[in-house]
């Protein structure tokens, strides 16, 4: 039954693209209708595979962004420089094309709402995806574990998913969010510019007695900073969670 289980997951499935809303200038979250989709965990991704007329395919994977009990399936792509998918579906991809997807994905970079612990959320740059997953689901569930989100990002334009993460603040009893700005910060911010340190993990994180559950996703040099800081603090390694993404071709 199991290996039935796996060899379904990982076979391609037509996938239409049901709607694209606007993130940010470089960034779309794609709403895919996709017939007998399995569903997913919370900070799984999937793969998605374009081919062209002639026969050319390239495939690339992403995380999922929508919580498991949403009935479509959700990614947030990134435009990377001369990326061959993610510049398609940022800035190409319509309502009803079709395109291919293999999945879910990944079993250990997940939140499972049984889990009675804090949650840490750490994201730089497009790794909220997975996160935000993770935060919707603890919303659709009405789970009262305590979630905080430190989000590194370069400035106010870049931040993905910006109005929903205050609509959430406001609404979502146990969830903060902190920002650092690597580069622009708003008018009036108490921060300058600057990259997540210490002092902004021990200010907006837990605090390491509690055992909190831990997740980092971004680039590989912020995840290992974000991780190491994390353990210098006292948190325990195997409550530290990473996904890391680097250059791809997109």
């Amino acid at each position: 039954m199991a290996r039935a289980t796996v060899l379904r997951r990982l076979t391609w499935q037509a996938a239409s693209i049901a709607d694209i809303r606007v993130e940010t200038d470089t960034a779309r979250t794609i709403v895919l209708d996709l017939p007998g989709w399995p569903g997913h965990v919370a900070g799984q991704h999937v793969d998605i595979r374009l081919t062209a007329d002639n026969g050319y395919s390239a495939q690339r994977s992403y995380s999922v962004a929508s919580a498991p009990a949403d009935g479509r399936l959700e990614v947030t792509v990134q435009r990377v420089p001369d990326g061959e998918v993610s510049g398609y579906l940022v800035d190409i991809a319509q309502p009803g094309d079709v395109v291919e997807v293999r999945g879910p994905v990944g079993g250990y970079f997940t939140w499972e709402p049984e889990d009675p612990s804090p949650v840490l959320l750490v994201a730089g740059g497009s790794g909220i995806v997975p996160l935000m997953s993770m935060i919707r689901a603890r919303s659709d569930v009405h789970s009262r574990v305590p979630f905080r989100l430190i989000y590194s990002t370069r400035g106010p334009a870049d931040a993905i998913y910006a109005d929903e993460l205050r609509r959430r603040v406001r609404d979502d009893r146990g969830v903060d969010v902190a920002y650092a700005y690597t580069r622009t910060v708003p008018e009036g911010w108490p921060r300058p510019p600057g990259r997540l340190d210490a002092a902004l993990l021990t200010a907006s994180g837990w605090p390491a007695d509690l055992g909190p559950a831990a997740f980092v996703c971004g680039p590989t040099g912020f995840v290992e900073t974000v991780a190491n800081l994390l353990v210098a603090q006292g948190n325990e390694p195997a409550r530290i969670k990473t996904e890391r993404f680097g250059p791809t071709g997109g």
